[in-house]
């Protein structure tokens, strides 16, 4: 028992864990959040989930056993002890027992008994005689059910963790063991998977992933497995026919529904159901829930943009999420392959453009949180859908990428309009942003032609001689302004600021910005008038709003420049049109365990009941002939808790004896 005890405190401490730690998340956010070393330590346990974990399922083992073994050793003892009215106590030792009472009556034993037989009766007590010679002794009890409470708590506890270890991966981790099952780590199609990577049709227990695209049909489940995935064949196929997303004022998803058809491939039965959030289909046995959504395979057409050399013509991509495009840019006068992979769309993107911080895209998990209610009060006046935005990453022939995200539509940032364009190098951190602001179309071409005349030498130039022909005075020469200000372009388009500042000493950084971000801006303006003049537009007005707006233009693309020798990509990619193609993700399970434990919480409700509220009394009542004809009465209580309870039950009983021997 002190084993089992043990036991259910390392269940209690699992149960933290699980409850505190968020679980079955990505390895790089556990990672992050702890450390690398630490990270290590608690990989060992597999705390990231826990109630699976090769030391939980043992310790659930070994409760069973340890419990199992004392219900067994102890129930035998238990019940015979219920059932026993103890009636060969002797009489001599009923003098031993605190709570106790005498008395005599004139009666002969079999009628001094006959006395206390109605008291007994009316207050549930059954009883039992057994005469010795011309003495009685009368056994009587109740609440023997109080000992079936041990029994039905200990079984529950059995029988619940029996439920657990069922609805847990130990069957799938077993047939693993057990028949050679192979999880499969490689890109593959489900009708190539190999018999080793496919579990049976009738497997007892499993809780397996299935994505479904709009208009598709699937008819197995995906298991993770280790680093790999195993496949689990359904009884029936599930068509989706249509996804739909309700959504917030705030554009939060409110509730997301699929129109499934099922096909039973037994039967060949066709019906229709909707599944969702907490409305889950049933049917042979397996349970579909509603969990969440991804994008299926939308098709996507995209304008690229190089970002070297002083080409600028944009050219068309096309993609589709979950797969790759194959491109090549120019560089350096060679053709360069890159491999293109989209990894996702999405439509709608709701930020908080108040907080001053940039956005991030959300995961689907957030979308379901949203759902279940965290969003539905969201009352926050700098909420903004700020339209689709598409996740890529772009993969050098070295093998090395890095993530991307870019925005459709324009967003409105202090004052300007720009396009968001997002790089990390990996999930373990936050996306950074470049500000590219657009023109009158609310496109990047303008910026774009404005990046590719700055390698234009003969353009800089001009752009350069225009700045110093206004700007030259007394103190510094046109020739002289003309040359810095080619020099700072060169400088500025090669490493941005640092390309300015170079070996200047950082006490001298201010000083040298202050010349030298005016001098660009106004250069930047000279070109960008040349640019627009060289393609049939009308320079930007000198004076009015028009200047002013055109100032903040200059301001904005000089700031993106300066952050494109840190934008690792060649090419710059902006979505132009998509037409999505939804995914359910559906979680399909068989539970045989879901009715054990129910079983065993009904065992653990009647266990508690009896123990706690099922009061076991036993009364012995010594009959003695006396020599004077009489009968000498000798009674006795007892109980497995002398509580307040069972000293207020004595004294009734006492008074009741001490009134039907008087």
């Amino acid at each position: 028992m002190r084993f089992a005890v043990s036991l259910l405190m390392f269940i209690c401490v699992a149960s933290v864990i699980g409850t505190v730690l968020m679980q079955n998340q990505l390895s790089t956010d556990y990672f992050d959040q702890f450390g690398p070393f630490w990270y290590a330590v608690f990989d060992k346990f597999a705390i990231w989930h826990v109630y699976n974990s090769w030391w939980f399922l043992i310790i659930m083992a070994f409760l069973v056993v340890s419990t199992t073994l004392c219900v067994i050793r102890n129930t035998p003892r238990f019940i015979k002890d219920a059932r026993s009215f103890r009636e060969h106590v002797r009489g001599s030792s009923l003098r031993a027992f605190p709570h106790r009472v005498e008395g005599s009556v004139p009666e002969a034993p079999a009628g001094a008994l006959a006395r206390l037989q109605p008291w007994l009766r009316k207050n549930g007590y059954a009883w039992k005689e057994r005469k010795d010679g011309e003495s009685i002794m009368l056994a009587a009890k109740k609440g023997s059910a109080n000992r079936l409470g041990y029994i039905f708590a200990h079984v529950a506890i059995v029988v619940i963790c029996v439920g657990g270890l069922l609805d847990s991966e130990l069957p799938v981790r077993l047939q693993v063991w057990l028949f050679d099952k192979e999880p499969v780590t490689e890109n593959m199609l489900i009708s190539q998977v190999p018999e080793s990577g496919r579990l049976s049709l009738n497997n007892p227990s499993f809780r397996a992933n299935m994505m479904v695209p709009e208009g598709a049909t699937a008819s197995n489940g995906l298991i993770a497995v280790g680093n790999g995935l195993i496949v689990q064949p359904l009884p029936f196929s599930l068509h989706l026919k249509e996804f739909t997303v309700d959504y917030y004022s705030t554009g939060m998803p409110s509730s997301f529904r699929s129109v499934v058809e099922v096909i039973d491939h037994e039967t060949g039965e066709r019906f229709e159901q909707d599944i969702e959030v907490n409305e889950p289909l049933r049917y042979r046995g397996v349970t579909v829930y509603q969990s969440s959504f991804e994008d299926g395979g939308s098709t996507l057409k995209l304008t690229g943009y190089p970002l070297t050399g002083a080409a600028s013509r944009p050219f068309e991509i096309s993609g589709v999420v979950g797969s790759r495009s194959e491109i090549a840019i120019n560089q350096g006068g060679r053709q360069t392959p890159l491999a293109v992979e989209f990894t996702g769309l999405r439509v709608i993107n709701v930020e908080d453009l108040g907080s001053g911080e940039m956005p991030q895209p959300k995961a689907v998990v957030e979308h379901v949180a949203a759902v279940s209610g965290s969003a539905a009060s969201a009352n926050n006046e700098h909420m903004r859908n700020v339209g689709p935005s598409v996740q890529y990453r772009i993969i050098g022939a070295d093998g090395q990428a890095f993530e991307y995200t870019n925005y459709m539509l324009p967003i409105e940032l202090d004052g300007s309009r720009v396009i968001l364009a997002g790089i990390r190098e990996s999930q373990a951190v936050p996306f950074r942003y470049i500000r590219i602001p657009v023109d009158a179309n609310d496109t990047v071409e303008e910026f774009m032609s404005l990046r590719a005349a700055l390698l234009e030498p003969g353009m800089v130039n001009i752009a350069a001689q225009r700045f110093a022909e206004k700007n030259a005075n007394a103190t510094i020469g046109a020739d002289m302004l003309q040359k810095a200000a080619v020099g700072a372009l060169e400088s500025f388009q090669r490493d941005g600021f640092n390309g300015i500042l170079g070996n200047v000493p950082e006490s001298e950084h201010e000083k040298v910005l202050s010349f030298a971000v005016p001098m660009i801006q106004l250069s930047l303006t000279e070109l960008r008038d040349l640019v627009r003049v060289r393609e049939g537009r009308e320079p930007i007005a000198r004076s009015g709003e028009e200047w002013q707006e055109g100032q903040r233009w200059v301001q904005m693309a000089l700031l993106a420049l300066a952050n494109l020798p840190d934008y690792p990509a060649p090419v710059f990619m902006t979505l132009s049109s998509f037409e999505q193609q939804e995914a359910s993700v559906f979680q399909v399970t068989r539970s045989p365990g879901k009715n054990t434990v129910y079983l065993g919480s009904l065992f653990l409700v009647i266990g508690v009941f009896a123990m706690f509220y099922v009061r076991d009394r036993r009364i012995w009542v010594w009959a003695k002939a006396s020599e004077n004809g009489g009968t000498e009465l000798l009674a006795a209580m007892t109980s497995q808790r002398r509580n307040l309870d069972f000293n207020r039950e004595f004294d009734r009983f006492k008074d009741a004896f001490k009134r039907l021997t008087t």
